[in-house]
């Protein structure tokens, strides 16, 4: 990954079209790199989730060109690459392992990092996620513990627990979250490491529990909007 690495680093400090353009053939080739790591990535994971198997990469990987429609910031590019292995695909809604290289950010999420789970739900999921809560919240909070090393993202939540569910639940912190998915930073160390594969792949297998419990309710919202 030293080459990817480098290259969003450099593109971090000179994110314009000038440079870019200048450089493409070093990004035909970097993104290449990033494709074979993540078509052997969605095999492993397959191993342990079957309902990942059949993905292919771009079912899984993003564009660099940034969408500046509505955005103060007019930088033309992402100084970051990631894969999102979730059955169906990235667009699918279901919950998945995310896979996230970006060497100029300090944040806990938006660094170099693993996340499992759900971003972003459609109401009707995030409802469904909620009643899951209320059911199996200590299944839940089980499969949390499981992951260790990941921690619960708790960026996007709301003051109150919302309205419908009861305020004084064992887990009302889990049911004012607007995502749920859980997270942990690796190092670049990690990410140059020659077993780079086998460790990303252990570190997710230790989130299927999680990510299988929210799925269960993502499913159950498809089937109730059916």
């Amino acid at each position: 990954m030293k080459e990817v690495i480098d290259f969003f680093r450099r593109l971090h400090d000179n994110n314009d079209r000038a440079w870019f353009d200048a450089h493409r053939a070093e990004w035909t080739h970097v993104k290449g790199r990033f494709a074979a790591f993540t078509e052997r990535l969605i095999e492993g994971i397959a191993e342990f989730d079957p309902a990942v198997r059949g993905l292919r990469v771009q079912d899984c990987t993003y564009r660099i060109a940034r969408d500046t429609r509505f955005s103060p910031d007019k930088s033309p590019y992402k100084t970051y690459i990631g894969a999102y292995i979730a059955p169906k695909g990235k667009k699918s809604g279901f919950a998945g392992y995310y896979f996230h290289i970006e060497p100029c950010c300090d944040s806990l999420i938006w660094s170099n990092a693993l996340s499992a789970g759900l971003y972003c739900p459609e109401p009707v999921v995030l409802r469904s996620v909620r009643e899951e809560i209320l059911d199996n919240g200590a299944e839940i909070a089980a499969a949390i513990r499981k992951a260790k090393g990941f921690g619960i993202v708790e960026e996007n939540k709301l003051k109150r627990v919302p309205t419908g569910f009861p305020a004084d639940s064992e887990y009302a912190d889990m049911l004012k979250l607007k995502d749920f998915y859980i997270a942990k930073r690796i190092t670049e160390e990690f990410l140059l490491a020659d077993d780079l594969l086998e460790k990303t792949l252990a570190e997710f297998r230790r989130t299927q529990p999680f990510v299988a419990i929210l799925n269960r309710a993502v499913q159950f919202a498809y089937e109730e909007m059916m």
